[in-house]
């Protein structure tokens, strides 16, 4: 299984052409799509989308993650190992939030410098690593692993004597409002307390 995550919209031909790329390297490959309309450059929300559908996959799954891939021009993506589970996408501080930590084995897979580094050659990239993976291949083969990946930290609530301050990261079609605070925070910091929101 490879589940495909991105911020690029399906109103034109680019996700079918990415679904094209990862079917020529291996077309055995059952291609799972979690959401194409990711917010660009939102990470809370990528991470939150990406990290709740994850966790429901088969062990040894391969989530590919096309999301802000060229904030900067991309030398290298990321290709990491966590708990039972393979994550690929770019080195742009997701990974650590979409994990909420650091991953428990990751390399940098190295981009050819004579390629046109866009999204369909990242795609194709990411799928030759998969494929590698099913055929045996171990992960620190495939990239450099003293690699070192950009941390960005997911957003935490602003905590004061009464009151938590928290920012909506999602609200899904059902307008069902998703916040970063969670129960046991929200419940530590009551203190037994009566509150208002």
């Amino acid at each position: 299984v490879l589940t495909l995550t991105s911020d690029i919209g399906t109103k034109d031909f680019l996700v079918g052409a990415v679904k094209g790329q990862i079917l020529q390297v291996n077309e055995g490959i059952n291609i799972v799509d979690i959401s194409h309309d990711l917010t660009p450059f939102n990470y809370p929300q990528a991470a939150y989308v990406c990290r709740n559908a994850i966790r429901n996959f088969p062990e040894n799954s391969f989530h590919m993650i096309l999301m802000n891939l060229f904030h900067t021009r991309p030398e290298y993506l990321l290709l990491a190992r966590h708990g039972n589970q393979y994550i690929g996408m770019a080195d742009n501080g997701l990974m650590t939030m979409v994990l909420e930590g650091l991953p428990d084995e990751v390399v940098g897979i190295p981009l050819d410098r004579t390629q046109n580094r866009n999204t369909l050659y990242c795609a194709r990239v990411l799928a030759q690593a998969y494929t590698d993976l099913l055929s045996g291949v171990k992960l620190p083969r495939l990239g450099d692993t003293n690699y070192g990946i950009q941390v960005k930290n997911a957003l935490k609530p602003l905590l004061g004597n009464n009151y938590i301050e928290g920012q909506i990261i999602f609200i899904d079609h059902f307008e069902n409002v998703i916040v970063n605070i969670t129960r046991e925070e929200f419940e530590e910091q009551r203190k037994g307390r009566a509150f208002k929101i």
